[in-house]
Order: structure tokens, then C-alpha cells, then sequence
């Protein structure tokens, strides 16, 4: 699963309408250029990839009276949409999803309603315990990994980070029961994206090269 795709459709859907730079602007703003592979150069590619496949559609808008090439500002469609909910449950629930994966799915995990955020993510708590269940079939932890040789050692990591994934996303789970942050249809969500000529402090400072395509 791609999380430079689930992050560019989230970023369009969260303006509404946005053009390239705004696009890779909020990216850079929520560190995902240093937790991804969210590059401005992947950012405008998969912008115009996507455009091609029906899922965001493309407006080009006139320059600026400063001049400047015309910048195409981009609009998620109803597929764009659909893909975009698609991306976001399946992340949740997998326990083998890389980490930026996960961490551009809690980026936008507050789309969701509460219950239903809920419900994925205890089901990522089940799957989980399968995979960890399916490791033990042939490691016993409690003998420790010499019991294997040193190939022991790549299944201690496995329970290890098992145990860790369902400790965190269950400490998860427990946080938004008890009322933590405002999901869909409960009011005003978070708004993390930048306005429109506001600064961004983490920008990398590459020229804004990509949005005249």
C-alpha cells in the first residue's frame, strides 16, 4: 500500500481544491517528507498520475497578474474519494503496514466516526495476535531465541514488535473510547493544513518547480 497516495489524496480532500505546492507545503508541515517518501518530486507525480486515473481532477488555473506560469489546481473526484476511504480503513487494520503506512492513516484517522475508527483498529488488535499466534507455532518465547540459533532472534523481534503494535494501538483504542479528539460528524475537526500564503517553517526550501504541470 502506498502512503504517498493515501497522504495526496488526504491533503487535496482537506482544501477542497489545491495546487501542487500547497499539496507538498501540509506534507512538509506534518513532517512527512522526513517519515515518508513524500519528495516534492514523488508529491507532483502522483498528483499527475492521479489525475490521469479519474481519482483527482485537474483545473488549470491562470497566473498570477505578477505572472508566472499557470498552476493546475487539483480536486478529488467521487472515486478519488472512495479510493481515499479505502486507503485509509485498510491501513488501520493491517498489522504489516510499513511505518509511514500507519502514520499517514493516523494523520487522517479523525475522517472516520468515532465507532467506526474504533472498530478498525480493534480489529488491527486481532489481526495481530494472529500473526503473533502463527509465529509461536514454531518459537516458544518463554525458551528464549537460542532455542533456534541465532535465527531465533528474527522471531523474538517478531513477538517483540507484536506485542508492542497491540500494546500501542489498544493504549489507542482506550484514548479515543474515553473521548480523545474530534472525529467525523462531531463538529469542528482539526484543521491541519496551512492557509493560503502562510509560512511554513519546516519547508525544505526547493524552488516550486512542479506546478505548472
Amino acid at each position: 500500500m502506498s502512503a504517498i497516495r493515501l497522504l495526496v489524496l488526504g491533503a487535496v480532500r482537506q482544501h477542497g481544491r489545491a495546487h501542487g505546492y500547497q499539496v507538498r507545503n501540509d506534507l512538509e508541515y506534518w513532517g512527512a517528507h522526513e517519515w515518508s517518501h513524500a519528495k516534492p518530486g514523488s508529491i507532483y507525480h502522483a498528483l499527475k498520475q492521479m489525475a490521469k486515473q479519474g481519482v483527482l481532477l485537474a483545473h488549470e488555473v491562470a497566473p498570477s497578474t505578477a505572472g508566472g506560469p499557470p498552476r493546475t489546481e487539483y480536486e478529488i473526484t467521487d472515486a478519488g474519494r472512495e479510493e481515499y476511504f479505502k486507503l485509509l480503513r485498510g491501513s488501520l487494520i493491517a498489522y504489516d503496514q510499513k511505518m509511514d503506512v500507519l502514520s499517514a492513516a493516523l494523520g487522517f484517522i479523525v475522517d472516520l466516526p468515532r465507532a467506526e475508527a474504533v472498530d478498525l483498529l480493534k480489529e488491527r488488535v486481532r489481526t495481530i495476535e494472529a500473526w503473533r499466534a502463527s509465529v509461536t507455532e514454531h518459537y516458544v518465547p518463554e525458551e528464549g531465541p537460542e532455542q533456534l540459533g541465532h535465527i531465533g532472534e528474527i522471531m523474538n523481534l517478531w513477538v517483540h514488535s507484536a506485542d508492542a503494535g497491540a500494546e500501542w494501538t489498544r493504549g489507542l483504542i482506550k484514548r479515543i473510547e474515553g473521548g480523545a479528539y474530534t472525529f467525523s460528524g462531531e463538529g469542528e475537526p482539526f484543521v491541519g493544513v496551512l492557509a493560503e500564503g502562510e509560512e511554513n517553517p519546516y519547508a525544505t526550501g526547493i524552488p516550486d518547480d512542479g506546478d505548472r504541470y
